[in-house]
């Protein structure tokens, strides 16, 4: 039985790790061994960094490609300053880009509206991996593009990010 006030009962297990719920536009980073989620990417990416050496593993759930013609606002909402703003985090708790690698998952294209052109899926995709490219933080994993939703979920002491996606098998980058 899972009790949610704070308290454990006898049967809560204390040794799973604790999960992360990350939202839309919302980023987070670990150094312990907390399990990090997503869900709802359709054509949003999750963009996972994990480095090995320090520990520090961080999740951003993106959901359009640039910043460019927009001022302030979230830095986590786009592709470019999402990954910049993971990475920087990263960074504040000992990372180092020469230790990170990248995985990310989405970009579907559910809902292409699109008339000419890229849709918002693949864009994304393209600015994530030109980003991590600039970053210099090499892409080792990917599931991107399709026409179904994902899930993710980071296990930041292992950096294994499992993608679940609709109607399909789970899968382990």
């Amino acid at each position: 039985m899972k009790v949610y006030d704070g308290t454990q009962s006898e049967t809560t297990r204390t040794d799973d790790p604790e999960r992360v719920k990350i939202g839309i536009a919302e980023y987070q980073v670990t150094t312990d061994s907390a399990v990090l989620t997503t869900s709802g990417l359709g054509s949003c990416i999750g963009v996972a960094i994990y480095d090995e050496l320090s520990g520090a593993a961080g999740l951003v759930h993106v959901m359009l490609p640039t910043a460019e013609d927009v001022e302030g606002g979230n830095r986590a909402k786009f592709a470019d300053t999402g990954v910049a703003v993971l990475v920087e985090a990263l960074e504040a708790e000992g990372a180092s880009r020469d230790g990170m690698r990248a995985k990310i998952a989405g970009g579907s294209d559910m809902l292409d509206f699109s008339e000419n052109g890229s849709s918002i899926g693949s864009r994304n995709a393209e600015k994530v991996r030109e980003t991590l490219e600039a970053y210099g933080i090499p892409l080792v994993g990917e599931d991107v593009g399709g026409d179904h939703g994902r899930s993710l979920r980071l296990e930041s002491d292992t950096g294994n990010l499992v993608v679940k996606s609709a109607n399909m098998d789970s899968a382990t980058l």
